[in-house]
């Protein structure tokens, strides 16, 4: 299957291999003129045969919008366009109705398995009709992990979107369970080895995961992780996913708590804490430090 593939980076460019090593036929554009296929979106969309499939990995926001307004500006009717990035669910009606009035289909479809899915495969979730999803297959089959799991069509236009923002709402808390568990062994006067522990734990555990691999691994280079700041940034999908638990009026307390703490580790110096401070030594004269 032919598939014009926007957005080279360390996702889109490793998609691109794996879809190559299937057999599929990607033409590729991006920015960087070493990677791509094509000098721009319109010379892209002249190497490609109708019915034209474009999909694009680029950032979430504007960057996104402005790549698939200029797509529609390009295609024909019956072609399709895909986001497979980070993009907020909220966007995808909208975008699947503009390009509705020209004709042009459109799939959402979130996307996990970072730099180790040219290997391992992605973990796909794709939102909008049955039709053209089944049209896509062979793409997405090529892209999932063999055997069963690894693909679902998870409902109409915004569903993989939603469905990949809940699931890295999910990974914040797994990863702060992770890292508090390091924590206190780490703080223990019992335990000696912390990296053998958490290897142990990589068989025959019910903690065991893919994210206690790479934690392992991490250990490996580093076993008291000296070289790194404890500094975490959020992209944007743990926000989006305690904003529907609040309208939903779902107990999100673990995804809430793992969210707010990446938030702390940004601050030097808190404003809260010192406020929590000063009121301990108000009314009980506890000792502050200065």
């Amino acid at each position: 299957m032919q598939l014009g593939l926007i957005g080279l980076g360390r996702m889109g460019g490793n998609m691109r291999e794996r879809l190559r090593a299937a057999g599929h036929e990607v033409i590729g554009f991006d920015h960087n003129a070493d990677k791509s296929d094509a000098a721009n979106l319109a010379e892209l969309v002249e190497k490609l045969a109708a019915p034209r499939v474009v999909w694009t990995m680029v950032p979430a926001g504007k960057i996104t919008e402005d790549t698939i307004d200029a797509l529609s500006d390009l295609l024909s009717e019956g072609d399709i366009v895909i986001d497979g990035g980070n993009s907020k669910f909220t966007d995808d009606a909208p975008r699947a109705a503009r390009l509705r009035a020209k004709g042009i289909h459109y799939l959402d479809v979130g996307v996990s398995g970072g730099v180790w899915g040219i290997t391992n495969g992605y973990a796909l979730m794709v939102g909008g009709d049955a039709a053209q999803v089944e049209h896509c297959k062979p793409i997405f089959e090529a892209l999932k992990p063999a055997g069963e799991f690894g693909f679902a069509h998870a409902g109409t236009h915004g569903a993989g979107h939603y469905a990949k923002m809940i699931h890295n709402g999910i990974e914040y808390g797994m990863m702060q369970a992770y890292g508090e568990g390091y924590e206190i062994l780490m703080a223990s006067e019992l335990v000696d080895d912390v990296p053998a522990v958490i290897k142990s734990w990589r068989e025959g555990s019910v903690v065991k995961s893919w994210l206690l691999d790479l934690l392992d691994r991490a250990l490996d280079e580093d076993p008291t992780l000296a070289n790194l700041k404890g500094y975490v940034e959020d992209t944007g999908e743990g926000r989006w996913t305690v904003d529907e638990a609040v309208r939903l009026a779902v107990p999100a307390h673990v995804l809430a708590a793992s969210i707010f703490t990446r938030f702390e580790s940004r601050q030097d110096d808190s404003p809260a804490m010192k406020a929590v401070a000063a009121l301990r030594q108000q009314f009980g004269g506890h000792a502050v430090k200065r």
